[in-house]
């Protein structure tokens, strides 16, 4: 059987994937940044997977106002690097797994909850700036993703605990394909921030790392946590981090086990073009 071995959360703040296509992260203000993710290139080259289920947000992109999908899963079976406004990044073309993907598909909504199926799609910094942290600049990435997109750009978006559960499901659905392949799940998004208004700029960093500290030792009463404090405490754009809960709510220690993940990393940097960058690795037990 398929299963999961670990899970990613990350920030894609789409400024780091400029600075890493310009070649300026020796920069003094990137350069402490990017020493936070040298632990993770070589730990992905030591533990990589079979699939990457990636957890991210479109940036109008894929979908604009006329059609926002809660939740949408890629089954695709390769995915273009997006133009959002300078070009595409040039990075490799992501490579998707349709079978497994599609598997997925059935079994989550067989779980009760409604997805939709993209089976073409461009994929924007949201998907592209994590696999370049944790991946490097390769000629082809390491292995085959799937995006996995969740609206949390206009309202109304899901719940934490809609997503902390939907993690539980799509466990589920990994550990019932028929296949041996090692999956990582990652979440991306987040920390706190805000882009506009009175508030742009806005970074809480006692509620970030308040927020790892959770998400690591109890995520089911994180899950609870109410869309209000999100707004308040990490800004407007902090309400992505709700994507982590699906990266947490698939780990073992939630389903069939009760010994708790290895946390092999941990990193917090700001700022990042006025944003917080948080990051985390957990290994299942």
């Amino acid at each position: 059987m398929a299963h999961i071995s670990a899970s990613v959360y990350t920030s894609h703040v789409p400024a780091i994937g400029a600075t890493i296509d310009m070649g300026k992260t020796a920069e003094p203000y990137w350069q402490p940044l990017f020493k936070g993710y040298e632990f993770s290139k070589q730990w992905m080259k030591d533990n990589q997977p079979d699939v990457i289920f990636l957890v991210y947000n479109d940036h109008a992109t894929a979908f604009s106002l006329d059609m926002i999908p809660t939740f949408a899963i890629g089954t695709a079976a390769q995915y273009t690097p997006a133009d959002e406004g300078w070009g595409p990044r040039p990075v490799p073309m992501v490579q998707g797994h349709p079978e497994l993907a599609s598997h997925i598909a059935q079994s989550v909504i067989q779980q009760d909850f409604d997805l939709t199926i993209v089976n073409k799609m461009d994929v924007d910094h949201g998907l592209t700036v994590p696999l370049s942290l944790m991946c490097g600049q390769p000629e082809a990435w390491p292995c085959p993703v799937i995006p996995f997109a969740v609206n949390v750009v206009q309202y109304p978006v899901p719940s934490g605990q809609r997503c902390f559960n939907l993690g539980k499901a799509i466990a589920k659905a990994v550990k019932s394909f028929d296949a041996n392949l090692n999956v990582q799940i990652w979440g991306t998004g987040g920390m706190s921030h805000q882009l506009q208004g009175p508030r742009a700029g806005l970074i809480n960093k006692d509620f970030d790392n308040a927020f790892l500290d959770q998400l690591i030792a109890d995520p089911a009463a994180l899950a609870q946590k109410p869309h209000i404090d999100y707004v308040r405490e990490a800004g407007s754009e902090g309400i992505e981090l709700v994507m982590w809960l699906i990266a947490r709510g698939a780990m073992s220690d939630v389903n069939e086990s009760k010994a708790q993940p290895h946390v092999a990393h941990r990193f917090y940097h700001v700022p990042a073009s006025n944003t917080a960058v948080g990051h985390l690795i957990l290994k299942n037990a």
